[in-house]
């Protein structure tokens, strides 16, 4: 079965989920308690963006990441403005799982490399962020002249044994999953990948899990979840509404 990892993206603090054509919509105020929330729902690792940093190309909402990281006991994966290898030093120090790095790759391939030899493949993942058949950079605002799959073949040379594929597009709009992408990257490069994005309930996820067999072993949802677009997820909300025992909400 997938490992499924719940997206949460922070701007000045605050929780939030990327609308193509919308401004960001909120989902929750505060970044601490919706990590225990997700925790308490009982997942077993969290993908963490902070949106300001990449918009801005540095890490922005740091002390917010280290409260976030104290308040719970499982795997915090981190993404958002790592352009170097201090900003990477420093996310381990505050005490994050892995990191994911994106514009470094391509723009700062020998810091990012300097990252995996300190670090580890398993702690450091390479982010691969598609537009229109073009690897994104810069939180998004720009593309380079490379594909994604060069992007991945350049990753897999510096060392990178795992790959987050984004296909924007469908991840801002909730269009669901470029398999084809996923399925290319995967079988061309032989890494394993996560897929971020696109995810619209069941039928996508299952759509996904078909791909296990060449690679795609996880995926990281964000809007899906938070608006209750999978049917056990009805079914605790229906439980808590009415406050059932062991279902009921808990105060954070």
């Amino acid at each position: 079965m997938l490992l499924i990892i719940p997206a949460i993206e922070i701007r000045s603090e605050h929780c939030v989920r990327r609308v193509s054509g919308l401004a960001d919509t909120q989902y929750g105020d505060d970044p601490v308690k919706m990590v225990k929330l997700w925790r308490i729902e009982n997942t077993k690792s969290l993908h963490v963006t902070d949106v300001d940093g990449a918009v801005c190309g540095r890490p922005m909402n740091t002390e917010t990441v280290r409260q976030m990281v104290k308040a719970v006991d499982i795997p915090i994966e981190l993404g958002g403005g790592l352009r170097t290898f201090d900003d990477v030093r420093r996310a381990f120090e505050m005490g994050v799982y892995r990191v994911l790095v994106s514009t470094m790759i391509i723009e700062n391939p020998d810091d990012a490399k300097r990252a995996l030899d300190q670090f580890g493949s398993s702690k450091v993942v390479a982010g691969i962020d598609a537009i229109d058949g073009r690897s994104a950079i810069h939180g998004w605002a720009e593309t380079s002249g490379m594909t994604p799959l060069s992007v991945a073949l350049n990753a897999k040379d510096l060392g990178f044994r795992r790959i987050v594929f984004t296909d924007v597009q469908r991840h801002a709009n909730l269009e669901g999953v470029n398999l084809e992408a996923l399925k290319q990257l995967a079988e061309t490069t032989g890494l394993r990948i996560t897929s971020a994005g696109g995810i619209r309930g069941l039928d996508d996820l299952l759509k996904v899990q078909e791909l296990q067999r060449v690679g795609v072993d996880s995926v990281i949802i964000g809007r899906a979840l938070y608006e209750n677009k999978f049917s056990c997820q009805a079914i605790w909300r229906m439980c808590e509404n009415e406050n059932f025992p062991y279902t009921a909400k808990v105060n954070l």
